[in-house]
């Protein structure tokens, strides 16, 4: 009888038909930078044969079309995307990503090792292949109230299931640099494994310290100064391009033929809306190529370079005996996917249908006490009042001051400046704290936007010029168990509800895109004027990078506008 292994041999030899041959069509060698003109021979879920003729039981003609790795984006939080896995793989695998590495870190944070086993159950059914990085910050601050807390002993089960690269990213790098216990206890059970970098700004002989522990990958960079010295201490930089976090064009210097073994993509966050109108990993490449970028170097860093900064010695080239991930595309400049393979499988709706479903779970994590008006109120200080600076395309916040109106004997917005009210609810069920500040960029002239995703604890984030607005938009989120909620004059004008841990829909992704579309537009009618009014919200709980302090417990302490949880 013959092997499995036995048949992949007489396939690549011609021996026997190959199961899919791509006949016609030229594949792009990221070795050599050269179009090829050859059929493409899958037997199984891999390459059997290039550079040659093949016959194959199903032959598809793509004439005129290039065939490229398929592309993996080395970083990101799925429930940012506002899917389950299930719908982000259908979301996002016909745009030709056929791997994504998560860090679950957004549900974990709500759900503990609840949520982590959610997305390995998850992973196991996908038809793209997505790997999972154990967070490695949960909580993410002793700032701030989560739902979870993961010390190691949580992780050490999760470690060597199949679908586990390493430890996602390690925020605190302030705890590394001084040796935090928790810290150190959790980088020492990975040593030899992947461990994620998230080390924003840090340079110089306190990145070394950093670096010293094992830690090898970046996608924090927002300079190509930042990037290069990171590079030349040995980072693997993962360039970024998602719907807050923008930083591919101040990137794209570092993107070169020499570099390009040291870089990969990822989108980190972004949502089915921007997915649509722009696509995914594609979007980047396509960007790139129309801004100058050699398309050698842009496709190296989305598939073979991404592929070997973790580990998937597997795939990202067009060669036998590589998995067959696969991309046929119109063109390198506007790569467009019009066929993808996964593991040699067309993708197709009827692929989709044979996933098995995974039970949700977090679907009553909203637990915030109801608020009013009340609740908002800032007492007049003689000082001035700190006030959290919004960048449109970045999630790091700035520290401000400014000299605000009284009103009676509290302190009031100022629309001149664009600057308006701020609140966190803790909704965990833990303590109910609340906390109120200030906001400067948002551009809102009345209503409120409330939201569950509130980096990286996911309290409630509410924003408004209404205080009566903001308690109805907070409480409304409380009623559809989480998710988005825009009001204007005591009226919902928008919502999607996000029941799976506060974070994620139970819909498919279509509505879920059409849904944001018009929560866009709703948020736009109160004035609003950043691109991604809801992610930016979300962004906000984060400590303000600029005035970190280290304590001398090693742990990261901030000025802080808004006293989380």
């Amino acid at each position: 009888m013959t092997t499995k292994l036995e048949r992949l041999i007489d396939q690549g030899t011609g021996r026997l038909p190959a199961d899919i041959v791509l006949k016609g069509g030229r594949f792009f060698d990221l070795v050599t930078g050269e179009l090829v003109e050859s059929d493409i021979a899958i037997g199984s879920d891999r390459i059997v044969g290039t550079c040659g003729t093949y016959e194959g039981e199903t032959e598809i003609v793509i004439s005129g079309k290039i065939v490229v790795p398929g592309f993996i984006d080395t970083h990101l939080h799925i429930e940012s995307s506002l899917v389950t896995p299930h719908e982000f793989d259908r979301c996002v695998l016909p745009y030709g990503v056929t791997t994504a590495i998560c860090d679950p870190h957004e549900i974990a944070n709500v759900l503990g090792t609840e949520g982590i086993q959610f997305f390995l159950d998850s992973s196991l059914e996908t038809i793209m292949d997505i790997r999972v990085q154990l967070s490695s910050c949960v909580p993410a601050t002793h700032l701030e109230t989560s739902g979870a807390d993961l010390p190691i002993d949580k992780l050490l089960p999760f470690r060597d299931h199949p679908k586990v690269i390493g430890l996602a990213e390690f925020m605190n790098f302030p705890g590394v640099i001084h040796k935090d216990p928790v810290c150190m206890e959790k980088l020492e059970a990975f040593q030899g494994s992947h461990i994620d970098g998230h080390a924003p700004l840090l340079r110089g002989i306190n990145l070394n310290g950093y670096l010293a522990a094992g830690i090898r990958t970046e996608h924090e960079c927002t300079t190509a100064a930042e990037a290069l010295e990171k590079i030349s201490k040995g980072m693997h930089i993962l360039v970024r391009e998602g719907s807050v976090s923008k930083d591919l064009k101040a990137l794209m210097p570092i993107i070169t033929e020499r570099l390009s073994p040291y870089l990969a993509l990822c989108t980190d966050d972004r949502n089915p809306l921007d997915i649509a109108e722009q696509g995914h990993l594609d979007y980047m490449i396509r960007t790139a190529i129309a801004s100058g970028v050699d398309p050698l170097a842009i496709y190296r860093a989305a598939s073979i370079s991404a592929a070997r900064a973790f580990g998937l010695m597997d795939r990202g080239l067009i060669a036998p005996g590589w998995r067959a991930d696969l991309a046929v595309i119109d063109s390198l400049e506007r790569c467009k996917a019009e066929i993808v393979f996964s593991a040699g499988r067309r993708v197709s709706d009827e692929l989709f249908a044979t996933r098995k479903p995974v039970a949700p779970v977090g679907l009553d994590s909203v637990k915030a006490r109801p608020v009013n008006a009340a609740h908002f109120g800032v007492p007049v200080t003689e000082d001035e009042t700190p006030v959290i600076g919004v960048t449109p395309g970045k999630i790091i916040t700035e520290f401000r001051r400014h000299r605000l109106p009284a009103k009676g004997n509290q302190t009031g917005i100022d629309l001149e400046n664009d600057i308006i009210k701020v609140a966190v609810i803790e909704r965990h069920g833990k303590n109910g704290n609340h906390a109120n500040g200030f906001v400067q960029g948002f551009g809102l002239k009345k209503g409120a936007i409330a939201s569950t995703v509130g980096h990286d604890s996911h309290n409630i984030c509410v924003v408004g010029v209404s205080e009566d607005d903001m308690a109805c938009a907070a409480n409304r989120l409380g009623e559809i168990k989480g998710g988005f909620v825009v009001v204007e004059d005591g009226k919902v004008t928008g919502e999607i509800a996000l029941p799976v841990a506060g974070l994620m829909s139970l819909e498919p992704y279509e509505k879920v895109r059409d849904t944001l579309d018009h929560l866009r537009k709703a948020a736009y009618a109160l004035g609003a004027t950043l691109e991604e009014p809801f992610l930016q919200l979300a962004f906000l709980p984060l400590p303000v990078i600029p005035h970190l302090k280290i304590s001398d417990r090693g742990m990261v302490d901030v000025d802080r506008f808004v006293l989380i949880g």
